[in-house]
């Protein structure tokens, strides 16, 4: 499945509410509308998750990783992202 482009989002300041699911078959981010949604295979232990959440995010984004904050929920499924500037 083909990542989608979410250059457009890539703004300084900018916030992502994204909803994440841990342990999926396949590591996808999906676009539905405004909200976002991504699945990763690894497990919710340790901050692994969140690693590979933002790692997919920043490829999806064009952003170097650095550059996503996890602001609000390291161990809840909804999350939100501040990009820095």
């Amino acid at each position: 499945m083909k990542q989608p482009d979410l250059s457009d989002l890539a703004v300084p300041g900018t916030t992502l509410a994204v909803r994440v699911t841990p342990r999926a078959s396949r590591n996808a981010v999906i676009r539905d509308g405004d909200s976002l949604r991504v699945t990763v295979t690894t497990v919710p232990e340790g901050g692994k998750a969140n690693a590979a959440v933002i790692k997919l995010l920043a490829k999806a984004l064009g952003l170097p990783k650095s550059r996503l904050e996890l602001v609000r929920g390291e161990t809840a499924r909804d999350k939100l992202f501040r990009i820095a500037d």
